[in-house]
């Protein structure tokens, strides 16, 4: 991998959360348990959306992908600041923290897109019931998918590119607990002013914008549901709302972290632990405690497991 003229930095120094060894470990205890929770509650979503037909609809289809994406998101980050919480020098290499990077934009990309997906997908359910079938087939949810990832990748290429193209020969202490765009690229021995700008309009401009289209699915969905209110929209109002939760723990925080150039705050790490670990945690507990369907498919597997 290429890197800027005059680069000479071959490792960063992550600051991490506190400097304190108490803290540490007592944040060391805590992400610890997080991280399980992300790993066994979004697997059991996975195993039970697969192994239950009666879970064969396109938002069971596009939420076992979304956990799918949640742990490949986490796993990015969490292993890495679990183990620099025990140690006492937290140094990544230079290749190592761009390829975090990469991943990071790779995966919280794809699952922006994918939490734009599922809103359509809930927006044609209510709106559009009789077409539902044809305009949400299998295929399409697969193409949807695909594009999600592809999208993500497209995304992360660039932003990749914008901070290996700097040159970097002097400061190399990152106040965080993992390499991102924002913290990396303002160690550089150069005017950023460009690179800035680029990445608010590539992270910032991408974050907005997909909010913005969720907020007008779920403003029909509303209109559609006080226009013809049935039992049937009631369900489709409550599942609506568990994604609404999720689109804010996820999305207000990176558009506050990437729509702001030139601006940054000790804080910052801390907002990131929202959409890097919060809202992968909260995703299984709101996904299943506040859907029927879910909880009996979860009660049905755990019955087939003690068989």
């Amino acid at each position: 991998m290429a890197r800027g003229n005059f680069s000479q930095v071959t490792e960063f120094i992550l600051l991490g959360l506190s400097d304190t060894r108490e803290l540490q470990v007592l944040f060391f205890i805590f992400f610890f348990l997080a991280y399980v929770m992300i790993l066994l509650g979004n697997l059991l979503i996975i195993v039970t959306v697969r192994t239950d037909p009666k879970l064969s609809s396109p938002m069971y289809f596009l939420l076992c992908n979304l956990s799918f994406i949640d742990i490949c998101c986490t796993s990015v980050t969490c292993p890495r600041m679990l183990v620099d919480l025990l140690s006492q020098r937290k140094v990544i290499a230079f290749e190592d923290c761009i390829a975090q990077l990469f991943f990071l934009h790779f995966t919280g990309a794809s699952e922006m897109f994918l939490l734009t997906v599922m809103a359509y997908d809930r927006y044609t359910a209510i709106c559009k019931p009789l077409h539902y079938t044809t305009i949400m087939s299998r295929r399409v949810c697969w193409v949807l998918v695909s594009s999600c990832w592809a999208g993500g990748f497209l995304h992360s290429i660039v932003q990749t590119l914008l901070t290996i193209q700097l040159p970097f020969c002097g400061p190399n202490k990152i106040n965080s607990y993992f390499c991102d765009v924002p913290s990396v690229i303002r160690l550089a021995c150069t005017d950023i002013y460009v690179t800035e700008w680029l990445m608010a309009s590539n992270s910032g401009l991408i974050s907005l914008a997909c909010f913005l289209v969720l907020v007008t699915s779920y403003t029909f969905i509303l209109v559609t549901i006080r226009i013809r209110f049935t039992e049937g929209h009631w369900k489709a109002l409550s599942t609506c709302a568990s994604h609404v939760m999720v689109v804010t723990l996820f999305f207000v925080p990176c558009i506050f972290i990437y729509l702001r150039p030139f601006s940054t705050s000790p804080s910052d790490k801390h907002i990131c632990m929202l959409y890097t670990v919060f809202s992968p945690v909260m995703n299984p507990l709101i996904y299943t405690l506040r859907n029927n369907e879910v909880k009996a498919s979860i009660w049905r597997l755990w019955k087939r497991c003690k068989v």
